[in-house]
């Protein structure tokens, strides 16, 4: 398992980026996109992890969460 971090300047960016990510890869997004319609259903619906990014403690919650199943799963 790896993590490769891209800093993007719009929410589109996230399509592009779903093109040149290797296959085993999960992006992370802010969870504002989540409620963006038929973007954040795609983005929910392909695996997209959501981290809320004003409540800090929650975010590390989930980032960290996220880790612990990738190095115990060996998975994506």
């Amino acid at each position: 398992p790896y993590v490769i971090v891209c800093n993007h300047q719009a929410s589109l960016d996230l399509l592009g980026m779903v093109e040149v990510i290797p296959d085993r890869c999960v992006p992370i997004a802010k969870k504002e996109l989540l409620y963006l319609g038929t973007l954040g259903w795609a983005c929910w619906l392909c695996g997209v992890i959501f981290i809320d990014r004003h409540r800090r403690e929650d975010a590390i919650d989930v980032i960290s969460q996220t880790a612990r199943t990738m190095r115990h799963e060996n998975v994506r």
